[in-house]
């Protein structure tokens, strides 16, 4: 990521290691920061909870787990910036369509290894939106197979964290009671 001058950043909470929301750049800095510190968001919800009760799953029927929604957004990552946007010929994290939701149900495998996967399709989605010439680029949506600019992918991406966010300080809540960032 680009340097921004600190003055650009907000101020920072007490205890809370993200790097500050950006207040002040074009474009691409306000959404690549925006979407970088909900990844953290993430990523600090998870932290501090013992591995075996990362798969607790919240309120039954629900099949939401801090290790579920990791998995999922592992997926994420690589569906939209890779597949979609980039045109990458790799296969699909957690998902068949014989078993669509195994990101969310099938939580075998070891939590740390979970991490790694989405720890490096998050990277390698920086490196996709650092070497787009603009955001106005576009990949090929799948689904109706019509173009779609890489503004759109990271304004989505930044709602999908946002919302499974919400989710996860709910699952911690419920496994230790800590609440907030």
């Amino acid at each position: 990521m680009n340097e921004i001058p600190e003055a650009n950043y907000s101020k920072k909470w007490d205890g809370d290691s993200r790097s500050a929301p950006v207040l002040v750049g074009d474009e691409r800095e306000i959404l690549t920061a925006s979407l970088d510190w909900h990844r953290e968001t993430f990523a600090l919800k998870c932290s501090g909870v013992p591995k075996e009760r990362l798969s607790d799953k919240g309120v039954p029927p629900s099949v939401l787990s801090l290790h579920g929604i990791l998995r999922h957004l592992a997926g994420v990552e690589r569906w939209w910036f890779r597949i979609q946007f980039a045109g990458e010929d790799v296969p699909l994290l957690y998902y068949s369509d014989d078993d669509p939701d195994q990101d969310f149900e099938d939580l075998g495998g070891d939590a740390d290894e979970a991490f790694a996967v989405w720890r490096a399709e998050c990277e390698r989605s920086r490196e996709i939106v650092a070497a787009a010439r603009s955001l106005d680029e576009t990949g090929v949506q799948r689904a109706t197979g019509r173009p779609i600019s890489l503004r759109r992918i990271m304004v989505d991406m930044i709602a999908e964290y946002a919302r499974h966010n919400g989710h996860a300080d709910l699952l911690r809540e419920r496994i230790d009671g800590a609440t907030g960032h």
